[in-house]
């Protein structure tokens, strides 16, 4: 499978890494230097490769969305801080007949955090003694806060609580990434958490989805993905 890039920070250079180890080829690679590229230029990039992964800035999407669809090229969207451009992101995809797959994380981890957080809003919303609240924590680098993960962990206990959900930031130092969800009352406190010990889990999560993408049309979200697996007998895809 030849990928092309769409940001080479840390978790672009991640990507490269592990897609090489598993004996993919990395072709284009679009760099902080590329800000300044349009759709079209970008589009005649793109065109030759089989998928594009990007983990570049949320203000980039909608014209990287423009570029993979114009090459005809399935997009893999890892970035965050671009929900507000979602469904115009998804009439791109769907007008030119592309492939977008995304996700607020691409942690396998991560996704079955979220339904276990599920199952347990549900559980806790039927006890009225219980508040639900949420915080979250990454490394200074990080742009949006909430991030894109506690935002879906809000939706998703969200189904459940009538009520606002406290939704909590720390940016400092080099924190990969923790997310905290809680359920406090007068009595007791029950705490859920994932803690993220490296990104190499988010690589991984993207490149499966790369895989995932290849021969689909339509826009679709990377926990379907995760449920397919946990469905399929043997938890093959």
């Amino acid at each position: 499978m030849r990928i092309a890039l769409i940001g080479y920070g840390a978790m672009g250079q991640l990507v490269a890494d592990q897609a090489r180890k598993s004996g993919d080829e990395i072709g284009t690679t679009f760099t902080s230097k590329s800000h300044g590229t349009d759709s079209i230029q970008m589009a005649q990039a793109l065109r030759g490769h089989d998928v594009a992964i990007d983990f570049s800035l949320g203000e980039y999407v909608l014209r990287n969305v423009e570029a993979a669809t114009l090459a005809g090229v399935p997009l893999v969207e890892g970035t965050t801080g671009w929900k507000q451009h979602e469904a115009e992101a998804t009439r791109i995809v769907l007008e030119r007949d592309g492939a977008l797959v995304f996700g607020a994380n691409f942690s396998t981890g991560v996704n079955l955090f979220y339904r276990i957080v599920q199952h347990a809003a549900a559980l806790f919303a039927k006890i009225d003694d219980y508040a639900p609240f949420i915080h979250e924590a990454h490394h200074s680098r990080k742009r949006d806060a909430p991030s894109g993960t506690a935002l879906r962990l809000r939706e998703l206990m969200s189904l459940h609580f009538a009520q606002d959900i406290p939704t909590s930031s720390t940016r400092v130092g080099f924190i990969p990434g923790t997310h905290q969800v809680g359920f406090d009352s007068e009595a007791d406190q029950v705490l859920l958490t994932h803690v993220a010990r490296s990104r190499a889990g988010f690589a991984a999560g993207a490149l499966l989805a790369a895989h995932w993408i290849l021969g689909r049309k339509g826009v679709y979200e990377f926990g379907e993905i995760i449920d397919e697996i946990l469905t399929t007998p043997g938890g093959e895809s």
